[in-house]
């Protein structure tokens, strides 16, 4: 598409008045002319709708309309910083998710080249070299001004991202992980795989700012999902896609501050998330009753702590998953199973003591303790395990009429 030439008035004594006004008389076919470029030589422009193809044509003309007034001025003046950056004040916010950064500097390049391939039929052959540089340098100043807008874009949507997932954690934390929560979840690129489990610990000092991106990265990494987020010296990290709970927690683990990191049971989903979530609370709060906890250790493995700070869904964990089990296979037997715990703990674990008191032979009380460790994963003969059972002896007692906990005792 050619330019007409417009004819400029009688020379005023200011060359740079005399391009200015030549230049502003050819604003609409340099308009025109960049926008019949844009459908010959760009692919991507004729697939945009109508709308964004409007506001396209907006920026050119305005990035034309901005190299007129900034070329007006004297150099002194001049400030194509702001001239450049208000190009893009002809554009909604959203356009930056429309178009690529890369799009946007194709843009820019293509009308830039449209002014300079016109700049002879448009101005005086005195004027021409002016404005030929400034074109150029306009070009440089309109480019920064595109890296600019784009990095604010990118840095106002990981704010809100942030602010999402926390959101979300939050949620998950407060057990109100509903299907709102997990159309925000999959927002944030969380896949709404099978199996979840919630990872505590402290925040690192200092914290790093991609801390989040890292820690998400490493999870990819592994094939899981992550969903991170702080609540005041506490990093909250929910991963899914997780087979093992201590193999997940285990490959962020380095990502928290100094101190225990514990990791909550294994859930089927962002929605029942919370279970996990509550075991993980509860255990970080207890954890210091055990100094030499491993890092990461599963709240499981706190259960004794948790009863002791008075955490009753470790306290009904242990009545209803491990000495009612025990109660049961206890029924029937004369109540040998219970009957042996009890002795071997009173009688300081030991075998022959125990033996001696219950009348039968040691390897007895040794075969009742391997039922009991097949029956609850707890053998009586490893310290901290024997700690749990010996706590949910009392506990079962406590919870139970005493004619109906062992029969024969």
């Amino acid at each position: 598409m050619s330019v007409r030439v417009v004819p400029t008035p009688p020379d005023d004594g200011g060359s740079r008045e005399r391009a200015a006004e030549a230049l502003r008389r050819s604003t609409g076919a340099l308009s025109s002319a960049a926008i019949a470029r844009m459908l010959t030589d760009v692919p991507w422009f004729a697939e945009l709708s109508a709308e964004s193809r409007s506001w396209i044509g907006q920026i050119l003309q305005a990035g034309i309309q901005g190299f007129v007034d900034w070329f007006r001025l004297d150099d002194d003046e001049a400030s194509p910083v702001d001239t450049a950056a208000a190009v893009f004040g002809a554009a909604p916010r959203s356009m930056t998710g429309i178009i690529t950064l890369g799009q946007t500097v194709d843009l820019v390049r293509l009308g830039i080249e449209v002014v300079e391939s016109h700049v002879d039929d448009i101005v005086e052959p005195a004027d021409a070299p002016a404005v030929h540089a400034a074109v150029l340098r306009y070009a440089r100043e309109v480019a920064f001004a595109t890296a600019e807008v784009y990095a604010r874009a990118a840095e106002a949507r990981g704010a809100w991202d942030a602010r999402l997932e926390a959101l979300v954690v939050d949620s998950v934390l407060r057990a109100e992980a509903d299907e709102a929560v997990a159309s925000r979840a999959s927002a944030l690129g969380w896949a709404q795989r099978e199996g979840v489990t919630v990872v505590l610990g402290p925040v690192p000092q200092p914290r790093t700012e991609d801390l989040f991106e890292q820690v998400r990265r490493v999870a990819r990494g592994a094939g899981m999902d992550a969903l991170c987020a702080t609540q005041g010296d506490r990093l909250v990290v929910i991963l899914g896609g997780v087979d093992d709970p201590d193999e997940a927690a285990h490959a962020v683990v380095r990502f928290f501050g100094d101190g225990p990191v514990v990791t909550g049971p294994r859930t089927d989903d962002l929605a029942s998330a919370h279970v996990s979530a509550r075991a993980a609370i509860s255990g970080l709060r207890a954890a210091v009753g055990w100094p030499d906890a491993p890092r990461p250790v599963a709240s499981d493995d706190l259960l004794p702590e948790r009863v002791l700070a008075g955490d009753g869904h470790a306290r009904r964990h242990l009545v209803d998953e491990v000495f009612v089990p025990l109660r049961q296979a206890s029924q029937g037997r004369g109540g040998t199973l219970i009957e042996t715990l009890t002795a071997y703990f009173e009688h300081g674990q030991s075998l022959e003591a125990t033996a001696r008191a219950l009348f039968v032979h040691p390897n007895t009380v040794r075969y009742r303790l391997r039922q009991v460790a097949d029956l609850t994963g707890l053998s009586a003969t490893a310290p901290r395990e024997a700690l749990t059972l010996q706590l949910t002896l009392v506990l079962g007692r406590q919870a139970h009429r005493p004619d109906d906990v062992e029969p024969g005792t």
